[in-house]
């Protein structure tokens, strides 16, 4: 109840048509490759939250582990 009451809310839309939507998605690309879809979807809105808030990703010669804070 509260997830269709929250997805009502932010997108205009309701339990049916988000059915709907997620049937249209597993007959394009199949159940195998959602994952690695909403994988790039949520690397990509990182990166968009970092540049939005002025951060960059560091060189690769210095490394992925180490970062600093602004």
């Amino acid at each position: 109840m509260l997830h269709s009451t929250l997805a009502a809310g932010v997108f205009g839309m309701g339990g049916g048509e988000l059915i709907v939507i997620a049937l249209v998605l597993l007959l394009l690309f199949g159940g195998k490759k959602i994952p690695e879809l909403m994988k790039g979807l949520g690397k990509g809105v990182k990166e968009f939250k970092d540049g939005k808030d002025g951060l960059e990703k560091e060189p690769a010669e210095q490394g992925k582990e180490s970062k600093t804070t602004v």
